[in-house]
């Protein structure tokens, strides 16, 4: 399945919910290390999943902080990579769509940024 067909579903999920596309784009630079114009090809090439968190330019160690249940499995539990990848993004999203800061979204203050 290619990224960009998924794309659209977060940002109508944030949106529904009051928040924005720029916070669902700062949630996926922010995990992946894609810049805007990066993620933009991204969705141009119509990337599918794999290959867009294999090829990510930098994936955030903090990501590893992401914890939690999304869509009925525990997030510290899924040994497939790229799934484990996904569902961190979903998880984000997730917490966007209920009302959550986006400073503890990004996990901020819970490790030390470069």
């Amino acid at each position: 399945m290619s990224f960009a067909r998924i794309y659209p579903l977060y940002i109508a999920k944030a949106e529904r919910k009051g928040r924005t596309k720029a916070e669902v784009n700062q949630i996926i630079t922010w995990l992946t290390g894609y810049s805007q114009a990066d993620l933009q090809a991204q969705l141009s090439k119509e990337t599918n999943l794999e290959n867009f968190f294999a090829k990510a330019p930098k994936l955030n160690p903090a990501r590893n902080l992401i914890k939690g249940i999304i869509c009925g499995v525990r997030i510290e539990e899924i040994e497939e990579p790229t799934m484990r990848e996904i569902r961190y993004l979903d998880k984000l999203i997730d917490e966007l769509a209920k009302g959550r800061e986006m400073e503890k979204i990004l996990r901020k203050g819970l490790i030390n940024e470069k």
